[in-house]
């Protein structure tokens, strides 16, 4: 933890804080949805990933998420992670056409099946949040 006076409490409660300004209600219904199978998982990703990690300063959430969205892009099979993300991204500053380029960026790394099937997860957030059509290139 930051601090070794942190309760597990203390950092759950942080990182519920950083969860809330960045995913927004996407992020607490992946934590909602993991209370009844396990808990924990859910605990862990609030106090660890957003109570340390996220929080950190060396890089801001636009920055951290431009990278977590590469990286899901580049894991595959990480659909559901990248709706939640692709929104997050949103939260914290990056425009539609950065999130696009990023995916066309990722196609030469990862291929083009990775990047399609992120492109198309963004285009359903997209439409869910009224952001289309985007200018095209």
């Amino acid at each position: 933890m930051s601090d070794s006076a942190d309760t597990r409490q203390e950092a759950f409660d942080r990182g519920l804080e950083v969860l809330r300004r960045i995913d927004g209600e996407a992020g607490q219904r992946v934590i909602d949805s993991l209370s009844d199978i396990s808990p924990e998982l859910g605990h862990q990703i609030v106090a660890w990933g957003f109570g340390e990690i996220y929080q950190r300063p060396a890089l801001p959430p636009r920055d951290r998420q431009l990278v977590t969205l590469g990286m899901l892009t580049a894991l595959g099979g990480a659909e559901p992670q990248l709706e939640v993300h692709i929104n997050a991204a949103l939260n914290v500053g990056l425009t539609p056409e950065q999130i696009v380029e990023a995916f066309l960026h990722a196609a030469g790394y990862c291929g083009f099946p990775r990047a399609l099937n992120a492109t198309f997860v963004a285009k359903k957030v997209f439409q869910e949040r009224g952001l289309l059509p985007i200018a095209q290139q």
